[in-house]
């Protein structure tokens, strides 16, 4: 979706295949092997995520070398790629969706169970509600207001893992809201961790010594936000 946006902007070929390239190749593999990340950057859909990564890129000994040589380059492609996370084009719940109905590779059947979990309803949510049976944090019962929060990305998973009930989490609104920005997230054990970058946690009821039950096959789900999704510093 980065090169087509930056069609989109008249951007000519081959300066899209280069920056694109470099998001991709280079700039991905350096932040890698420097502990900065540990997948790709362009699975990093937080314009706060990604600032806090590029910071830490730019400061590579690798970056500042190639970069020179480059003619700034490297720069220009993260700058590049922060003003796309910038515009909001990250897909939406509405062209998730249309991507969904439009796939003739998937049954009806399919379409719907997929639609449905895409907007936390259907079989997915049900799975949720038989699993945890209240807030998967704070326990509170009220079904009715809790949202199924996926977590590892929708738009990350396939559509085997769109369904899994291990995918998911029951979360009350404002937790929901900051899980899936990455402002908080959970440790192997189930304990809560607070990115230091959101404000006033305490407001959002949100405190050092929550936790949530984790099974074996949350593990991995949750292993990928913590790396993918959750806002470090």
């Amino acid at each position: 979706m980065f090169d087509n946006w930056m069609r989109g902007t008249g951007l000519s070929e081959s300066s899209v295949l280069k920056y694109f390239g470099a998001v991709e190749g280079a700039l991905s593999d350096w932040a890698r092997e420097a502990g900065v990340i540990s997948g790709s950057i362009l699975d990093i859909t937080s314009s706060i995520k990604f600032e806090s990564a590029a910071h830490k890129i730019r400061q590579l000994p690798i970056f500042l070398e190639r970069n020179s040589t480059g003619h700034n380059m490297y720069s220009s492609a993260i700058n590049k790629y922060a003003e796309f996370l910038a515009k909001g084009v990250v897909p939406t719940v509405e062209h998730d969706i249309e991507v969904i109905v439009s796939d003739p590779t998937l049954e009806t059947t399919e379409k719907i169970q997929l639609v449905n979990a895409r907007i936390g309803q259907g079989q997915f949510r049900r799975s949720l509600l038989n699993y945890w049976k209240h807030c998967s944090v704070t326990r509170y019962p009220e079904t009715s207001m809790l949202v199924a929060s996926h977590i590892k990305p929708w738009s990350k998973s396939s559509n085997i893992e769109r369904l899994d009930k291990f995918n998911g989490l029951l979360l009350v609104p404002n937790l929901d809201r900051a899980f899936d920005h990455g402002f908080m997230s959970f440790d192997y054990s189930g304990n809560v961790i607070i990115s230091p970058l959101l404000q006033q946690p305490k407001m959002l009821g949100i405190e050092e010594g929550m936790s949530v039950s984790l099974a074996d096959y949350h593990q991995d789900y949750m292993e990928y936000h913590r790396e993918n999704v959750f806002i470090g510093s």
